[in-house]
């Protein structure tokens, strides 16, 4: 039992680090600020959650188990509302989305700045 515990801790643990390896990676080669935070937040969010469910399988402790829900639980609540303010503010203070983006859908919501 304990070694099928440490293998399964294992592979969360390269998953998780391999989708904060694709956060970090879609930080530095995507074009805009809008791209660059949906990579940190979705795929951020994603990795250290899945980080946090291998501490709890590892730990086996009901107090660490329910914490590392607890923080599973706070990140997805926490990053996407986040993410999504930041970008708003960002569009609000005149950052614009890239060529690439097919359809500006604040540009009628968003009043320019005088």
């Amino acid at each position: 039992m304990n070694a099928a515990v440490e293998i399964i801790t294992g592979i969360m643990l390269v998953i998780g680090a391999s989708f904060a390896l694709v956060a970090s990676i879609g930080i530095i080669r995507l074009k805009d600020v809008y791209m660059r935070m949906h990579a940190a937040s979705k795929a951020g969010t994603l990795g250290s959650g899945v980080m946090l469910l291998a501490l709890a399988v590892h730990a086996g402790d009901l107090a660490v188990v329910t914490r590392a829900i607890a923080g599973v639980v706070f990140f997805l609540l926490t990053a996407p509302i986040s993410a999504h303010l930041l970008a708003k503010a960002a569009y609000a203070a005149g950052y614009r989305p890239c060529a690439d983006t097919k359809e500006d859908a604040l540009a009628k919501t968003v009043r320019p700045k005088s």
